[in-house]
């Protein structure tokens, strides 16, 4: 694989600027794309897809928020040169019916270039950055997924299997499920950011609950049911098995829950 440059689609989001600020601290040569920077991209405006690609042999790519990877830009990313593509996946999506996530894996292992998938479990970051923090602010955290058990993993590390799949060779035609070091329920895990933010996170894990506190959101019932079916899917599966991934393609042990737990309260993101 040669030094020329890689493409970074979503390079604002959790996982993009941790890719994007790893692969240049490496000395490698960046395209970081998203909407409002510099080298701007939107899937919904495919005037901007070829120059974003420009001179990339390499790229990054995740599914846009609640679509699917529209395949003209994969087929007009290769055609332009793009030789191997990393897909932001996520674990147990055939069990819960994600053909979101399901045919953007199919569209990549048949673009005819080198892939990786990099399936994670549920983001550390959910909690500070994503969808969770309301919920930890607000002191109670609702899903629908009882007691089993979650492998979560720190963005920080899944931005390095990225890096590592992006620049080094041997992880071809390769998916890789990432996790942290072991398996938390999430009422474990409310209960260890609870102490580490110094303020009391419960976790309700029925779906009574959950559709309740949806519908008083003003949400549809259609919607809630969809998810609580999703979840459901989770609860038939039972508790997850972390893996190795992380050390196996990076070199180093994952982060834990708890180092995530502290340094985030420490940062002020649960203040």
């Amino acid at each position: 694989m040669t030094t020329s440059s890689i493409l970074i689609l979503g390079a604002s989001g959790t996982t993009g600027r941790r890719v994007t600020r790893l692969l240049q601290s490496q000395g490698h040569s960046v395209r970081a794309a998203s909407r409002h920077a510099d080298v701007r991209f939107d899937w919904k405006d495919p005037g901007t897809w070829e120059q974003a690609v420009g001179p990339a042999s390499r790229m990054y790519l995740m599914a846009p928020h609640e679509q699917p990877i529209d395949p003209a830009f994969v087929s007009l990313a290769v055609s332009k040169g793009i030789r191997r593509i990393v897909l932001l996946s996520s674990q147990g999506i055939e069990i819960m019916g994600d053909e979101r996530l399901m045919s953007a894996e199919r569209l990549v292992r048949g673009a005819g270039v080198d892939w990786t998938l990099v399936r994670p479990d549920w983001f550390n970051q959910n909690f500070d950055e994503g969808f969770f923090k309301p919920a930890v602010l607000a002191g109670r955290i609702t899903l629908p997924v009882g007691d089993t058990k979650q492998a979560f993993v720190d963005a920080d590390d899944i931005a390095a299997v990225v890096a590592v799949a992006l620049t080094k060779d041997g992880h071809e035609g390769q998916s890789y499920d990432v996790s942290g070091p072991r398996a938390l329920s999430f009422g474990e895990a409310a209960a260890i950011i609870g102490r580490a933010a110094g303020r009391q996170v419960s976790f309700a894990g029925d779906a009574d609950t959950y559709l309740s506190e949806q519908r008083a959101l003003g949400r549809p019932d259609e919607a809630i049911q969809g998810e609580i079916k999703a979840y459901g899917a989770l609860l038939k599966r039972g508790d997850a098995t972390p893996t190795d991934t992380v050390r196996a393609v990076t070199g180093h042990a994952p982060k834990s829950f708890e180092t995530y737990a502290a340094h985030a309260a420490a940062s002020g993101a649960w203040k």
